[in-house]
């Protein structure tokens, strides 16, 4: 399929497409990897848990702050040596990671690994929209949500795997070698300028002021740690949501903001980032609680549990394009509204159940919100995307992935936190151990069946417009 690049000059769309997905599904595995890396990096670095989980919680930071500046980066740059230099920045990154002599250059390499998956996130999305007639952007953001699910459920899974028979740099290496694959791919021709540029001043003030997510992903990933002075984290809280709010007041006084958060103002936009937000919750916190309970309650090997993730995995991967090309022709609220049904329908039937579940049923279970999850994520995000005139896509895509991301990463922490804190409370009571821990497991599964909920109520308001 050709089609024409901003110098009239003609490309291989599906080819574009793959380049570009290839590389955004390595970045996406390599974020949701490496947790199965940390029992052999603790070892290795001889570190705490405590010190390793940076690794995700720092990269998770820095890729929140990076997030905001793909909209002007995407205006001011030629999209082939963006890319190229995103390719770049991440496969520096990885080596420094290959090359560590210590953890903390490990976390040097984290950092610039981050940076390049923060701007490349909301981009890929961006230009899949750009590129695409409006009314085949639910087909296209389908095959985006194919990759992006499928590498969330399956990286921990493929790092397995490669541990199982290298070291803990072999899995690094492998990122390495992919990334640098595409690289001579992009480089060959295969990427091309496709999206249309607008020079403007970059704002260094807004961009000073983004840090302030830096500061409140942080409290938040801390709350249920121990040992944590919560006197210096009220002080950084206070001080990180008062640059966010000087952040968005600011975009509304500059003229070419570097975040439009005007796009807010769209009814069905703000409803398709809270709806994308909610089912990305329901996803992660499945792919992490689920585990826990596989392990502490019906007790089962690590490897057991993990493999349990593969059927709801490959469920979302078959369902994800499915459900685009259903958006396209029966709209995009019915296909939602489905959506929030079968994520309701799986964590009412855990919550129902909890004393009852045995692997099997929770596999199913597990599917059944993956599932729903495919009918809701992407298509919300394609239908706030044709909520929005073409040149607000870039700055719409990236308010929804950042969203997302802060949301995701505050469901997860409030999730973990609620199960310690019932358990505990539990076993001081005098409640036998397995018990208490069923009872955890109970109030953790009424939470999140109470925040899909919210967002089934929300998908029924939902309209199908077009772009103005």
């Amino acid at each position: 399929m050709n089609a024409i690049d901003r110098t009239g000059k003609k490309y291989n769309r599906l080819w574009f497409v793959i380049t570009l997905l290839a590389g955004t599904f390595t970045m996406s595995i390599s974020q949701s990897s490496l947790s199965t890396a940390y029992p052999t990096l603790m070892r290795y670095f001889d570190i705490s848990a405590s010190t390793v989980q940076w690794l995700t919680t720092g990269f998770m930071l820095i890729m929140c702050v990076t997030m905001p500046m793909s909209p002007w980066l995407l205006n001011n740059v030629n999209f082939k040596r963006l890319f190229l230099t995103i390719l770049l920045v991440f496969d520096a990154g990885t080596l420094v990671i290959v090359l560590a002599p210590s953890f903390w250059v490990m976390m040097v390499g984290r950092i610039m690994e981050a940076i390049a998956v923060g701007v490349l996130f909301p981009s890929f999305q961006s230009v899949l929209l750009t590129i695409t007639d409006e009314h085949q952007r639910g087909k296209t953001m389908g095959m985006a949500g194919l990759v992006m699910g499928s590498a969330l459920a399956c990286g921990p899974i493929i790092s397995g795997i490669v541990l199982n028979y290298f070291s803990w740099r072999g899995l690094f290496v492998v990122f390495m070698l992919v990334i640098s694959l595409v690289f001579v791919g992009a480089l060959g021709g295969l990427i091309r300028d496709v999206m249309p540029q607008k020079s403007s001043h970059l704002d260094y003030w807004s961009v000073i002021l983004s840090v302030g997510l830096i500061g409140v992903l942080y409290v938040i990933n801390q709350i249920g740690q121990k040992n944590v002075d919560w006197g210096k984290n009220s002080m950084l809280l206070v001080v990180s949501v008062g640059a966010l709010v000087w952040f968005v007041i600011r975009q509304f006084h500059l003229t070419t903001p570097l975040l439009e958060l005007r796009v807010m103002k769209t009814i069905n936009f703000d409803l398709a980032v809270i709806l994308t937000a909610i089912s990305y919750v329901a996803l992660i916190v499945t792919t992490i609680i689920f585990p826990l309970y596989y392990q502490e309650v019906l007790g089962v090997s690590p490897l057991i549990s993990g493999l349990a993730l593969v059927p709801a995995a490959v469920f979302l991967s078959i369902l994800n394009p499915l459900t685009g090309k259903l958006a396209d022709k029966v709209g995009f609220r019915r296909v939602m509204l489905t959506g929030m049904g079968l994520i309701v329908l799986g964590w009412l039937l855990v919550t129902v159940l909890t004393e009852q579940l045995n692997i099997w049923i929770m596999m199913g279970c597990a599917m059944i919100i993956e599932g729903g999850n495919a009918f809701v994520m992407m298509p919300a995000v394609t239908m706030g995307a044709n909520a929005l005139p073409t040149q607000l896509v870039p700055h719409g895509t990236a308010v929804t992935t950042t969203i997302r991301q802060i949301l995701g990463s505050t469901g997860v922490a409030v999730a973990t936190l609620v199960l310690t804190t019932v358990t505990q409370q539990q076993n001081v009571s005098g409640v036998a151990a397995s018990v208490a821990q069923i009872s955890g497991f109970r109030v953790t599964f009424i939470l999140m069946l109470a925040i899909e909920l919210v967002g089934l109520v929300l998908a029924l308001v939902l309209r199908d417009t077009q772009a103005e």
